[in-house]
């Protein structure tokens, strides 16, 4: 009787270890199907400039001779490709690196720093192939994400990671990141994460590291906004954001109600409705349109209001609190 249980405890083993097997070798071969979805969908982007190009003699000095290596994401078939903007160097020459080992001249559609957005656009006798996009907004974190890009130029390259975090600001209202442990480095800029599926959740942008390299600390513009971007980009040759000034906040909480949320001005940019208004660093942001001084309504109602909406704040200031009625402008190009 004795033995009888142990066979058929092995064979319970047996087969719980197979199934598992089994999940693995699906979430494998899930990930392979994702990569060969999109890697067609990215190229790499090399920016060169010569002193001969710039006439400005700051950048002369700055950018003369200089070569940026990148990635970038095409997102249509008449060969529209979105990349970063910090990439680009002033008055410079684009290359585009296909993955079928052709190159073509890039020319520059339009860019916005503030997002680190680019649009390129390149003609080519062979088809281009645009990445399918998901929804940077149904992430969570712990999900598996794919980053593809050309990582010190050594050829495109697949890594692997899951959703650190969402929502990482930084104190910018006009711009929150998507946090990966994904293997990022530089090259990288500009390339695609995607999810399980295959789809472009994110553009690479930037890395936090002490040695420059990569350290987990990985973030991506969520596809939404890239795609925002990039078709005020396409459309009119900039991004028509809303905009009350050029500033940055930090969460706090009134002095005399631990409870009340608010919004600490911590900079703030020379011009603007907000600098128009009297407001200045360290003052706070007390109220949204109504609701409480809190980072979402901020960022909330500055994603959903057009130039030439009105924005109701209420404003602490020493001990005396005002209410604005700021009308959103459009942001100056730069």
């Amino acid at each position: 009787m004795q033995k009888e249980k142990i066979i058929y405890l092995l064979f319970i083993l047996v087969i719980a270890g197979l199934v598992l097997l089994q999940f693995s070798n699906q979430n494998d071969n899930k990930f392979v199907l994702a990569s060969e979805k999109a890697i067609s969908s990215v190229v790499t982007i090399y920016t060169t400039n010569t002193s001969n190009s710039i006439k400005n003699s700051y950048q002369r000095s700055r950018y003369a001779n200089t070569k940026n290596i990148g990635s970038g994401v095409v997102i249509s078939q008449e060969g529209h490709i979105v990349t970063n903007s910090h990439l680009l160097i002033p008055n410079g020459e684009i290359i585009i690196g296909h993955k079928n080992g052709e190159m073509s001249e890039g020319i520059l559609v339009g860019k916005d720093d503030d997002s680190d957005i680019a649009v390129i656009k390149t003609d080519v006798e062979f088809p281009m192939l645009p990445i399918e996009v998901g929804n940077s907004s149904d992430v969570r974190i712990g999900d598996k994400v794919l980053a593809i890009g050309n990582p010190y130029n050594i050829g495109l390259s697949v890594t692997s990671g899951i959703i650190s975090a969402t929502g990482r600001d930084y104190g910018n209202p006009y711009l929150e990141l998507i946090q990966t442990d994904a293997a990022i480095n530089p090259g990288n800029s500009g390339g695609a994460l995607i999810n399980e599926e295959g789809y472009l959740v994110g553009i690479n942008t930037k890395i936090y590291s002490q040695s420059g390299s990569y350290e987990g600390l990985g973030f991506a513009i969520p596809s939404e906004k890239v795609f925002q971007a990039a078709s005020e980009l396409i459309k009119y040759g900039k991004v028509r954001n809303a905009w009350i000034g050029n500033f940055r906040v930090r969460p706090t909480r009134l002095s005399n109600n631990n409870q009340s949320l608010a919004l600490e001005i911590i900079e703030i940019g020379e011009t603007g409705p907000l600098i128009e208004a009297g407001v200045v660093k360290g003052d706070l942001i007390t109220s949204i349109n109504g609701g409480t001084g809190s980072w979402n309504n901020l960022t909330q109602a500055l994603k959903l209001a057009f130039p030439g909406d009105i924005i109701n704040l209420e404003i602490l200031n020493s001990d005396n609190p005002k209410k604005l009625l700021l009308t959103i402008k459009t942001q100056p190009i730069n």
